[in-house]
This record gives structure tokens, sequence and C-alpha cells, in this order.
């Protein structure tokens, strides 16, 4: 799933990568996207340029091109006059993208449990493992959870469906849990459920799993909408 981290918490950078290889710009992008596509950006909000640069400890310029960036994506617009205004997506276009990410995480698991080596296995416990324990204690388990799926679409062996992964990823909040910490006790049996499956190889029930993991999380999505609207 690829965007980064909400406004009102603290803003690590790069939850999800390595900071020697991810410039600025790139990490700045991660933030501002998934503060859009969480709401805490709204449409129509108007973004300063200086207050960002400052927030994040930089110029103005990657400031700048990272909201070209997310421009490109239709979620802000830049103007000369106007500046730069969030448009946002619409509950529909966010509901689609984890349509989208349930088919393509469902592919990638049966795909995983039909090829998935024992040290891939091996790894995708040992996060398994880490994500119940970090859960317990209150702890965040966001880049875990996200190094867990991670684990489990490299094990499909297809770059070109890693590829689709990661497009489709761009449009969904990395930090689902802090939107809706309710989610947690459910995504994790569907991970027991999901590490099952690819133990077995049973290609059938690591789609369905996985397809269920993000048809849950929209579902809470679908809620909250109909109560704004």
């Amino acid at each position: 799933m690829s965007a980064t981290d909400l406004g009102p918490w603290p803003i690590d950078l790069a939850p999800d990568e390595s900071e020697t290889y991810r410039t600025g710009r790139e990490r700045i992008v991660d933030v501002l996207r998934d503060r859009v596509l969480s709401g805490v950006l709204a449409p129509g909000t108007k973004l300063n340029l200086d207050a960002l640069a400052e927030e994040f400890g930089t110029s103005r310029t990657p400031v700048r091109e990272a909201c070209l960036s997310l421009s490109q994506d239709g979620l802000v617009r830049v103007a000369q006059r106007s500046g730069i205004v969030v448009i946002g997506l619409s509950p529909e276009a966010v509901l689609e993208n984890f349509a989208l990410m349930a088919a393509l995480s469902g592919l990638a698991a049966q795909w995983a449990a039909r090829g998935v080596t024992e040290r891939e296995l091996l790894r995708v416990r040992e996060l398994h493992r880490e994500i119940k324990v970090a859960a317990a204690v209150g702890d965040d388990i966001t880049t875990l959870n996200w190094e867990f799926h991670r684990e489990i679409n490299r094990a499909c062996h297809s770059a070109r469906l890693q590829r689709m992964l990661a497009e489709a990823g761009r449009l969904i909040p990395r930090r689902f849990f802090e939107l809706f910490p309710e989610h947690v006790p459910c995504s994790l049996d569907e991970h027991d459920a999901l590490v099952a499956a690819l133990g077995s190889r049973d290609e059938s029930t690591a789609r369905q799993v996985a397809e269920q993991h993000f048809d849950s999380a929209a579902e809470l999505l679908r809620r909250q909408f109909a109560e704004r609207s």
C-alpha cells in the first residue's frame, strides 16, 4: 500500500524505505500525499510553501517539486496565480483504489503461496510475530505491516505484478491503522490466516484472505464516508 504520514502524527519521513536512497522530495511527496488521501488536507486547502519548507527543514524547492509530483496524480492543482490547492479524491475513487489493491494483492498472495521459498516464508513469519508483539504493547505497526505485505508481494516472483501493486498503492494511505485503530485486531486475524495459507501452499485461501484484508479496510472507509454525508 504508497503514501505515508499523516499531519497530526510525528513526521517520520521514510517509514518504509531507507533514508540512504530516498530524496528529500520523495519523502515530502509521501507525507503530503498521505495527508491528502486521509483527508487531513481537505479539498480546497491552499498549501503554503514557506510553512511546509519550515516544517520539513528544507528549502522551498523540494517542497514545490513534491507538489508538482502530486499534481501528476491529480491530488493538487498548481497554478501561477492561485498557488497550490488540494483537489483530493472522491469517496468513489478512494474505494475504487482499495478494490484494485484487493484484486492485485489477492493475485500476489496466490502466486506467493505457489512459489514462496522457505527463506521468504521464514521472513514473513518473523515479521508476523513482530507485528503481533508490537500491537500487543501498543506500538506503531505501520512500518512492520508494510514490510510484511512487501515480503509477500516479493514472494509472488513477478516484477510486473509488483510494479502494478506499487502504482495502485500510491493512492492509498500508509498509516491506515492510525485512521482506524479498531481495525488492528481484525487485521491480525487475517494475517494469521494468510501466513497459514502461505505455509500450507494453499493458493485459493491465500488469495481469498488477501482480498478480504483490503475489502475490510474499504468497508471501514465506506462507513466513514456515509457518516460524513
